[in-house]
């Protein structure tokens, strides 16, 4: 689930975390003040898994037609 960042006029900066369908925050779970989402500063993607580049997932034929197309040159 996503983490959001919300601003109240009493208790300042914090973070919620919602569903993406779950409608923004509209009193501070703190004081109950009204609330507002601000943008996130700290915006990070973790990648898990392999096949971000593209020699991680070429078959071994490729990489076989690969080798000899080099030696030709």
């Amino acid at each position: 689930m996503p983490v959001y960042e919300y601003k109240c006029a009493k208790c300042g900066i914090f973070e919620q975390e919602q569903r993406i369908t779950a409608p923004p925050l509209e009193k501070c779970p703190t004081c109950g003040g009204p609330v507002h989402r601000v943008i996130g500063h700290n915006i990070s993607v973790i990648y898990k898994a392999g096949g971000f580049y593209t020699t991680e997932n070429r078959s071994q034929e490729y990489k076989d037609k690969a080798k000899e197309e080099s030696k030709a040159s």
